[in-house]
């Protein structure tokens, strides 16, 4: 393996980063737009928030509690799931926030929390496959993935399947349920190798962090043409936060951990702002209806031309089906 194949993933990874933090930059200069309308109250709706207590993930949450929904977290700690759930009641005045455990990186916990969640006998309004994982060293999930396409992708592919029948029953005409997974840029420099999706023939964090960004990205375009051909009240978006001071960035090397630190206030996003847009693909009502959308900054973009692919977004669909144990139900 040459030295330029271990270093190009990194240098993409970075240059994209770059790209946008400058136009967050250019954004903050101009002149602020209006504000837009508060979005209308959500009571009697029901939420889940997959990494709910950190980031932009609590953000999400508290401001969905904020409109009066129920909300679902959804986390892998349960001390700090609770205490999370303890601010948030007393930051919003609403009873109706709890906590479920759930480890992405186990098959076996997504299905308890499906079967606890199942068992509270609620519908389910908004899904937010939020949690993830960034630039960890080479390691295994329980069931054997690579941490990065089985915590950020596998994981919530297999926990959105094990929901669609209840999403499918709580969306109405007028009310379609909500599915919106979290991406972000670097998912246009992501490459989806599906002959080796596990990255064991060549690991690189940044590799494996763009391709699990660009599999959610697929994944919810192929979901979003199998509702469609159902006629379902089930509508999926994907959402790119942009570049957001979280502490996902603890794996990065000291000389981007030393510029975040030093200019993080000014070109990065904070967690409150890098949630609007989640926040607006949840709730927002001109997109009710709307589907099959890549949303930055609460505007409809273009992702990768690949990810439009429908063939690489089929084949995605069916291994992944393999690897968790499901069925595969595209025609």
């Amino acid at each position: 393996m040459s030295l330029l194949s271990l270093a190009l993933p990194m240098l993409q990874v970075y240059l994209i980063g770059f790209r946008v933090v400058l136009h967050q930059l250019l954004r903050r200069l101009r002149p602020r737009c209006p504000r837009k309308p508060a979005f209308p109250h959500q009571n009697g709706s029901v939420a889940i928030v997959t990494g709910g207590t950190k980031g932009i993930g609590y953000h999400t949450a508290k401001h969905l509690a904020r409109l009066g929904m129920h909300v679902i977290i959804a986390a892998n700690n349960e001390g700090e799931g609770q205490e999370t759930v303890m601010k948030i009641k007393e930051e919003t005045l609403n009873a109706k926030v709890e906590f479920l455990y759930c480890d992405l990186a186990s098959m076996k916990s997504i299905h308890q929390f499906v079967d606890a969640f199942k068992a509270k006998n609620c519908p389910l309004h908004v899904l937010i496959n939020n949690a993830g994982v960034m630039l960890v060293p080479e390691r295994k999930t329980e069931d054997g993935f690579e941490e990065h396409f089985g915590v950020n992708y596998l994981g919530h592919f297999l926990l959105t399947n094990l929901l669609l029948d209840v999403l499918k029953q709580s969306g109405t005409h007028g009310h379609n349920a909500r599915i919106v997974n979290v991406s972000s840029a670097t998912h246009y420099v992501g490459e989806l190798h599906l002959n080796d999706l596990q990255s064991s023939c060549f690991y690189s964090p940044y590799g494996a962090y763009a391709q699990s960004k660009l599999a959610l990205v697929l994944f919810a375009y192929h979901l979003h043409y199998l509702l469609t051909e159902e006629r379902s009240h089930v509508t999926i978006n994907v959402v790119d936060p942009g570049v957001v001071n979280t502490d996902l960035y603890q794996n990065v090397g000291w000389v981007p951990k030393v510029v975040k630190w030093m200019t993080g206030w000014l070109l990065f996003k904070s967690p409150e702002e890098g949630a609007s847009t989640l926040i607006y693909a949840a709730v927002s009502p001109e997109l009710e209806g709307v589907s099959g959308c890549y949303l930055y900054n609460e505007q409809r973009t273009k992702s990768v031309d690949v990810s439009y692919d429908e063939e690489v977004q089929k084949r995605l669909w069916t291994e992944s089906c393999k690897l968790v144990g499901i069925p595969d139900t595209t025609p």
